[in-house]
């Protein structure tokens, strides 16, 4: 284990009931950690393949002393335990958790990299995080994720969903 950093997690479903699986990833995820914050859920458009149905996202932020290697081993076996395939990408998925950031770390490996790289490009991602953390800047582009999100060219609308 390593000193305590702040973790930032994005998590999505649009299959099955998609409020409980989320509901039960983040109680799962809370072995990584205290979960410091949790956005409200949002209803949003598929992005990648829109022929789908909509998602249910939400961000959570994690203090947490697992190392980002074994922070996504959790975030993957938490996927599975959701009954999660990987049949084809972006496709319809029961759950799916993507680590945003991870402290400031930046990464760069094969299976592993941080900040998501396509996180300034999917409003799904940005607005329940700008809930949460609207002032943590991404480390690479030093904007803040409320910058992020005005700049963002994502055209999908993001909406609260109102069964919570």
């Amino acid at each position: 284990m390593s000193r305590p950093v702040v973790a930032y997690l994005l998590l999505g479903s649009n299959l099955g009931n998609r409020a409980a699986l989320l509901h039960t990833a983040q109680a799962q995820l809370a072995a990584a950690g205290e979960i410091l914050a949790a956005s409200a859920l949002y209803e949003t458009a598929a992005w990648g393949r829109e022929d789908q149905p909509a998602f249910l996202n939400q961000a959570l932020a994690v203090r947490t002393a697992l190392p980002a290697r074994q922070l996504l081993e959790l975030c993957l076996a938490t996927e599975q335990l959701a009954g999660r395939e990987r049949l084809e990408r972006w496709g319809s998925r029961t759950l799916d958790v993507d680590i945003l950031l991870y402290a400031d770390a930046v990464i760069d490996e094969p299976d592993l990299t941080l900040p998501h790289p396509r996180l300034a490009e999917r409003r799904f991602a940005l607005v329940p995080l700008a809930e949460i953390a609207p002032q943590l800047r991404h480390p690479q582009l030093g904007l803040s994720v409320a910058e992020l999100l005005t700049r963002c060219p994502d055209p999908l609308p993001v909406q609260l969903w109102p069964g919570q």
